[in-house]
This record gives C-alpha cells, sequence and structure tokens, in this order.
C-alpha cells in the first residue's frame, strides 16, 4: 500500500487534515476491512473502532476514550472531551498524522497505521498528552492534570500536561517514560521506554531538560536538570545526562561522556541505538580501565 513518503512534513499533513485527501486514514479503513475479513471475532471492535467513524480524528478520540474510561470518568464524557479538542485544533490533526507516520515508519513492529490507532499505548498515550496539553493551555489545568492521571495508571506513561512536545513522535513501548513540567521535546524525537527528562530537586521555574530536533534517547536513559541534548543526538540505553550534549553526538555511561558522532541521518530515524564501538574506541579511560574491559570487549566484538 502507497500511503505517505516516510517522515511526511507538517505542511503536507495541514492541507491533508484540511481536505478529503487523507491516504493515513484511507490505509486504516482498508487494513480495518481486511483484518475484519481475516478475524471474524474482531469484526464488531473493528467496526466501533474504525469502520463507522468518518475521519481519523473521531476513530481517535473514541479508543482513546475507551482506554482511559474509569467508573468515574466515562467513555461517553471522555468521547465528548477528545472531540471537541481534537476536532476543534488543527495542530492536533496534523500531529496525530505525523506521529503515526513515525510509529509506522520506524518502529519494525508497528506493521500497518491500524496497529498504531488500535494497539500500541505508544502512540496512545502520546496523543492523550496532546488533549491534556490542550485543556491545559485553555487553563482547563485540573482536568488537564485528571487527564495525566488516568494516562499515567492505563499507559504507565507519565507526561506532564505543561510539557512541549514536537510532532513526528515515536514512543517505542512507552512503559515507564516520564517527562517533567518544563521539559520540551523537538519534532521527529524517538523515545525508549523508561526514559526519564526529570529535574534535580525541589527547584522551581525552567528545571526540565530541552531535546533536540531528530534525536534519539535509548531505553532507561536518565536525562536531569535544564539541560539541552542537540539536535540528531543520540543517547545510549541506560546512559545518566547531567550535562549538555552537543548535536550529532553519542553519549554513553554513567555519568553520560560524548563518546562518537553521529553522522548522516538523524538517529531518531534510523533507530540504531548501538554505541558499544563508539564507545571502547573513543571514550578516554586509563590503561588499567582498558585492561579491566578487555574481557567484555572481546565479548562484545563476539570473540
Amino acid at each position: 500500500m502507497g500511503g505517505l513518503k516516510p517522515e511526511a512534513n507538517s505542511e503536507t499533513m495541514v492541507s491533508l487534515s484540511n481536505s478529503s485527501v487523507d491516504p493515513i486514514w484511507d490505509a486504516i479503513r482498508e487494513e480495518a476491512k481486511s483484518e475484519a475479513e481475516k478475524e471474524p471475532v474482531l469484526s464488531s471492535f473493528l467496526y466501533a473502532s474504525v469502520l463507522s467513524h468518518d475521519c481519523l480524528e473521531r476513530a481517535l478520540a473514541f479508543v482513546l476514550a475507551n482506554r482511559l474510561q474509569d467508573p468515574t470518568l466515562l467513555a461517553t464524557q471522555l468521547m465528548d472531551i477528545f472531540d471537541n479538542v481534537i476536532m476543534n485544533d488543527g495542530g492536533i490533526q496534523c500531529s496525530i498524522r505525523l506521529d503515526i507516520q513515525a510509529f509506522k515508519d520506524r518502529d519494525p513492529a508497528c506493521a500497518s497505521y491500524s496497529w498504531a490507532l488500535l494497539y500500541l499505548k505508544g502512540y496512545h498515550s502520546l496523543q492523550s498528552y496532546r488533549v491534556a496539553h490542550a485543556l491545559w493551555n485553555q487553563g482547563r489545568r485540573v482536568l488537564a492534570l485528571a487527564l495525566q492521571s488516568r494516562i499515567s495508571e492505563v499507559f504507565a506513561v507519565d507526561i506532564h500536561p505543561a510539557a512541549k512536545i514536537g510532532e513526528g513522535i515515536l514512543l517505542d513501548h512507552g512503559t515507564g517514560l516520564v517527562i517533567g513540567e518544563t521539559a520540551v521535546v523537538g519534532n521527529k524525537v524517538s523515545l525508549m521506554q523508561g526514559v526519564t527528562l526529570g529535574g534535580t530537586g525541589k527547584e522551581v521555574g525552567d528545571r526540565h531538560p530541552k531535546i533536540g530536533q531528530g534525536a534519539l534517547i535509548g531505553a532507561g536513559a536518565t536525562i536531569l536538570g535544564n539541560i539541552t541534548v542537540g539536535e540528531g543526538a543520540m543517547v545510549a540505553a541506560g546512559s545518566l545526562v547531567l550535562k549538555n550534549i552537543p548535536s550529532h553526538s553519542i553519549a554513553a555511561g554513567n555519568p553520560a561522556k560524548v563518546v562518537g558522532h553521529a553522522e548522516g541521518e538523524d538517529p531518531s530515524l534510523t533507530m540504531k541505538h548501538d554505541a558499544t564501538k563508539d564507545l571502547f574506541e573513543h571514550l578516554s579511560i586509563s590503561s588499567k580501565e582498558k585492561r579491566s574491559n578487555g574481557c567484555m570487549l572481546n565479548y562484545l566484538n563476539g570473540s
């Protein structure tokens, strides 16, 4: 299926969301029809979630409302909230398409657009955050915080509704992701599970990390304080980042150090996480440390 070219730009998406031409939504409907034929037991679910709706916005509102409902915050109430916000916010309409394209292009486990819409909680939590962020900016902060709490409970993803997140974002798996109140995440960023963009204590004001466009943050990485991870940088899994990371650099370790350079296409798009070669070739360590790491290097090289 043709669809959009990888990483379509926001201008394209704005045009699509304002017209009757929407190849992503068309693809989702065709995928849902095909899946309903293959798995008749899911036909009612697929009809209710996709085929009964006239656009991606309303299908998404339905999916999110049913995922986040509880005995005191009913699906019908949530549906009204999501529908009202998404249908009246062109920026969100653009972002939900750029995000779903990011999932389809970058996550090898996401074989179709409909899988992201229906089954991937990284996508669900990100779009729920977008609604909470809009409510926060409208001054409806209690409702935004209530929604944040429910998102955290259901998806194990805790994003403060005041945080600023760009478009074309991949939250791969999502579990354990924490993004603080004054954090800023640029466009086309990929964040793996267990990432923390946090503060360093009880200080107030601007106190959380700023992640540049095209950056890739590996699983379990912790980035603390009002520091910057530059555009096109890669932070290796499990790293603790306490200082600024230059653009197009590879950082690894605890505390993290720059161990190499991310050349060519942004790492968020290639999704290449392995910093092992750069770590052992470029990290300045003592000869004693080199000897102690020798067995590990042999293991990693397969010798």
